[in-house]
């Protein structure tokens, strides 16, 4: 089933959706497409495009997977960065123990590609997606679900939604990362308290304990220690308190793309339990990597020994206007572009097959289909020139992307990537 649904990616249509594609492509399937393997640059690509750096895409896909096996780590990357059934599929190959997601339809989305392990990293209180979801797992004994549980009140919805379920929801108790965080429960005894009402419910297990460091306010090495080593005492209090008798492993989950590092260390300190431990790491923003936040946050630039994460994005625009010698303007803008954590960095000038260093040309600005460039006396750029532009923050580059090139690094592309927000 999931190697049909993925075919038929294939078998879709080109059409007016996707941008950046060839205009002669209308039509074709993107099987049919991907076998021609055009160049991104003289194969008929409209700017903006958008394209992945197959090269890069698959080192990331490689080091990670290391990385994961090197410290003990189960891996579950966080889907909701691409949201590209293709992606899940080649994480699995890489050793991936399943997916994570935020809300249901992002479960959907990977129930339909054959994903068999989904850790969902919110609290799940939609009625009508808790009993689609209970339909899911009575259909499938193979389909794992584990979501987070952060309130009394939530496990009682749950609770009720579920009623008559088949089989048991799996959940975790989420400890918030600090008071005027993001979601999870405040206190070690709130979270005995969310943990009591799940043994009190009918359709809920508990399996073990998460969070997300990555929310620490004013983060630092020391503080996302401290909280981790507060995550990994609530698992051994609840495990001695009996918790997780009826479990065959115990859940212990966190790991943004900022300090997987140190959750690799604090979790490489975890004693033993009563059950196997489940150490699950949920870093996302790898697959594609970026120019920007996550370039200056990767825990490699901490640990350079473990290797290096590439920037594997770049967006391709032209320059249409110049109006001043101090000034020019891109065709790409907000609707293409990431920019809730940075501006995109002009990277590259391509002109006639050439391709050099953007030099004295800085991205400045985002209108909803404009990048302003400013540019100093020393660089070259002309209307018609193409512009090469790393981004930042892949969560929000390929949300403005539905069909994705795959190109080699001689721009050849081999393979197109469809997303689904």
């Amino acid at each position: 089933m999931a190697a049909e649904a993925l075919a038929r990616l294939a078998e879709e249509r080109v059409d007016h959706r996707f941008k950046g594609l060839p205009p002669d492509a209308a039509g074709r399937t993107v099987g049919e497409l991907a076998a021609e393997r055009r160049n991104l640059f003289t194969g008929g690509f409209a700017t903006p495009v958008l394209a992945l750096s197959a090269e890069r895409l698959e080192h990331n896909l490689r080091l990670m997977e290391t990385y994961a096996e090197r410290h003990g780590l189960a891996f579950a990357p966080h889907g909701k960065t691409s949201m590209a059934p293709q992606l899940f599929r080649r994480q699995i190959e890489h050793g991936a123990w399943g997916i994570t997601l935020a809300v249901p339809h992002q479960v959907w989305v990977a129930r339909e590609f054959g994903v068999r392990r989904v850790f969902l990293a919110n609290e799940l209180v939609d009625a009508a997606a808790l009993r689609r979801l209970a339909a899911e797992l009575a259909a499938d004994p193979g389909f794992r679900f584990v979501c987070y549980v952060d309130s009394v009140r939530g496990v009682e919805l749950m609770d009720a939604a579920l009623d008559g379920a088949a089989r048991p929801v799996d959940v975790v108790v989420e400890l918030a990362a600090g008071d005027g965080a993001r979601t999870g429960v405040r206190t070690e005894a709130g979270c005995a308290a969310v943990a009591d009402a799940v043994a009190a419910s009918r359709s809920l297990r508990l399996v073990g304990v998460a969070g997300y460091e990555g929310e620490v306010p004013q983060a630092t090495g020391e503080r996302v220690r401290a909280w981790l080593r507060r995550l990994t005492a609530l698992a051994a209090a609840f495990d001695e308190a009996g918790r997780f008798d009826d479990v065959e492993e115990i859940v212990v989950s966190a790991g943004g793309s900022a300090w997987f590092d140190t959750v690799a260390e604090v979790f490489a300190e975890l004693p033993a339990l009563s059950r196997p431990v489940l150490k699950l790491l949920r870093s996302g923003a790898y697959v594609s990597h970026d120019d920007g936040h996550y370039r200056r946050l990767t825990p490699f630039n901490r640990v350079p020994e473990e290797g290096a994460l590439e920037p594997a994005f770049r967006l391709w625009a032209q320059v249409v206007s110049r109006p001043s010698p101090d000034q020019g303007f891109l065709n790409a803008g907000k609707r293409d572009a990431a920019h809730d954590l940075d501006l995109p960095v002009a990277q590259v000038v391509r002109r006639d097959g050439v391709e050099r260093p953007a030099a004295g040309v800085e991205v400045t600005g985002l209108s909803d289909q404009h990048t302003w460039l400013r540019t100093d006396p020393e660089a070259d750029l002309e209307v018609g020139d193409w512009v090469g532009l790393g981004l930042s923050h892949p969560c929000t580059s390929f949300d403005k992307w539905q069909l994705i090139p795959v190109a080699e690094a001689d721009g050849t592309v081999v393979d197109y990537v469809r997303t689904y927000f």
